[in-house]
C-alpha cells in the first residue's frame, strides 16, 4: 500500500503523479462516453447537439479549472484559464481549415464526427510530445522563452497580413505525398478509413486508403501546424507543463464538439483572425517586457487576452450583420 501511495505522490513534470492520472482518467471517461454512448452510430450532428456537447465539455473544463485554482492556488488557476482561453481562441482558426478539408473531400456530416474524434487521439499524443519537449527546453535553456516570444510576434504579424488567405488543399504537400505513396479509393467507402480491394496490376486483394483517411491525416497535420503557434503562446504564460497540457487538451475537446455549430456560421467571424494576431503579438511582447516592468500578473494577461478576443468577435458579428440578415 505504501508503495502505491509513494508512487502516486512521486513528482512527474513538476506535479504529483496522481494529478496527471486524474486528468487522464477524466479525458478517457469523456471520450468513452462521447464515442460509446452519444455517437456509437454515425449520424448527422445538429447545431443543437453540437452546442449541448460543447457545453458539457466546457463545463468539465471550467470545473477542472476551479479545482486547479482551489488546489494549486490563484496563480495556477489564473494561468490555467488564460491558457484555456488562448488555446480555445487559436483553435477556432483551426475550424476554418477543417471545414475546407471536409468540403474538399465532400465528407458527409454524418462521418465528420468520426474523423474529428480519432483526430483528437492524435492531438493528445502530439501535444504531449511537443509540451514535454517545450518543458525540457524552457527548464534547460531559459533564453528559449525569448525565441518563443520573437516567434509569436512574427507569427502574429504574418497572421494579420495573410488573414484573408485561403489554404490551397489541392496542392498541400502532405496530400500529394499520401496520394503518391498509398492506394486511395476514388470515393468514400462508408465510414471506413481502409478497405480491401483488388490491385489492378497484380489482381491480389490489398489494402486501400479512403478519402476519409486522407481527411484525417490532413486534419492531424493542421493540428500540428497550429500547435506550433499555441504551445509557445501558453509557455509564454506559464512554464508549468501540467497547466499547459491540461488547458490545451480541454480547449481542444470542447472546440471539436463545437465544430458543427461553428462550421454553420464561419462567415460571421471574418475579423477574428486579426484579434488572434494581436493576441500573439501581445503575448510575445510580454516576454520582452519582463526586463523592464517585471513579470506581468496573470490576471492582466487573462484580461487583455479576453478583451482582444471579445473585441474580435463583436466586430465580426457587427460587420457581418447584413450577411446574416440576407441568409435569414
Amino acid at each position: 500500500m505504501e508503495t502505491i501511495v509513494d508512487f502516486l505522490h512521486t513528482p512527474f513534470l513538476g506535479k504529483a503523479t496522481w494529478l496527471w492520472l486524474s486528468f487522464v482518467g477524466i479525458v478517457i471517461a469523456l471520450l468513452a462516453f462521447d464515442l460509446g454512448v452519444l455517437h456509437k452510430d454515425d449520424h448527422e450532428i445538429s447545431i443543437k447537439e453540437s452546442l449541448l456537447l460543447s457545453g458539457g465539455y466546457i463545463s468539465v473544463a471550467l470545473i477542472f479549472g476551479a479545482w486547479v485554482w482551489w488546489h494549486l492556488g490563484t496563480q495556477s488557476g489564473t494561468e490555467y484559464f488564460t491558457g484555456f482561453l488562448i488555446e480555445k481562441s487559436l483553435s477556432m482558426d483551426n475550424v476554418f481549415v477543417i471545414a475546407l478539408i471536409f468540403s474538399y473531400f465532400a465528407i458527409p456530416r454524418q462521418y465528420q464526427h468520426r474523423v474529428l474524434f480519432w483526430g483528437i487521439l492524435g492531438v493528445i499524443v502530439l501535444r504531449a510530445i511537443m509540451i514535454g519537449l517545450g518543458a525540457v527546453l524552457v527548464t534547460q535553456f531559459s533564453w528559449i522563452l525569448y525565441v518563443f516570444g520573437a516567434f509569436l510576434i512574427f507569427t502574429g504579424i504574418k497572421m494579420w497580413i495573410v488573414a484573408d488567405h485561403m489554404p490551397d488543399i489541392e496542392n498541400n504537400p502532405i496530400l500529394k505525398f499520401l496520394r503518391k505513396k498509398m492506394r486511395v479509393t476514388p470515393s468514400l467507402e462508408g465510414n471506413a478509413f481502409f478497405v480491401q480491394r483488388q490491385d489492378p496490376a497484380t489482381g491480389k486483394m490489398v489494402r486501400w486508403a479512403t478519402p476519409l483517411f486522407l481527411a484525417l491525416c490532413l486534419i492531424e497535420f493542421v493540428d500540428l501546424i497550429f500547435a506550433v503557434d499555441s504551445v509557445p503562446a501558453i509557455f509564454a504564460i506559464t512554464s508549468d507543463p501540467f497547466i499547459v497540457y491540461t488547458s490545451n487538451i480541454f480547449a481542444i475537446l470542447g472546440l471539436r464538439a463545437l465544430y458543427f455549430a461553428l462550421a454553420a456560421m464561419i462567415h460571421r467571424f471574418k475579423y477574428l483572425k486579426y484579434a488572434l494576431a494581436l493576441v500573439l503579438v501581445f503575448i510575445g511582447a510580454k516576454i520582452f517586457l519582463v526586463g523592464f516592468i517585471g513579470k506581468m500578473p496573470a490576471v492582466i494577461s487573462l484580461s487583455v487576452t479576453f478583451g482582444l478576443i471579445a473585441g474580435g468577435v463583436i466586430v465580426s458579428l457587427w460587420k457581418t450583420r447584413k450577411e446574416s440578415d440576407l441568409i435569414s
